[in-house]
């Protein structure tokens, strides 16, 4: 019984190996993403009368959208690399560090059916 406590707290020497392929696909799609939100307001540029308004009034919502799912991926990844270094953690912190790139995608597919485009 000793022994299995000791192996399941013992220091996980792999423990940032998920963190750190969340990190690298993460961060750049967030980039990208918030890139691409950026852009957007172009996409109208040529646009008046009611379609300028329908697409103005659905941007201001979807952009708040995009930023919300961008900071809350940022944040799920903290989470990840904050989680303690043990052999009993690396099933959760594997799991945990498929949610930040899987969030920026959702928020990507959210933004871009909020907006109205023209």
């Amino acid at each position: 019984m000793q022994e299995d406590t000791a192996t399941a707290t013992a220091h996980d020497p792999r423990a940032w190996v998920a963190p750190l392929l969340s990190t690298l696909l993460t961060l750049p799609a967030a980039a990208l993403a918030l890139f691409y939100g950026g852009l957007s307001p172009m996409a109208c540029d040529s646009c008046d009368g009611a379609r300028a308004d329908r697409f103005t009034d659905s941007f201001g919502g979807a952009w708040t959208v995009l930023r919300a799912g961008l900071v809350l991926s940022l944040v799920l990844l903290l989470v990840c690399w904050s989680l303690p270094w043990r052999q009993d953690r690396a099933a959760r912190r594997a799991a945990l560090s498929v949610g930040p790139p899987v969030l920026v995608g959702v928020a990507v597919v959210a933004f871009t059916g909020m907006v109205d485009w023209p």
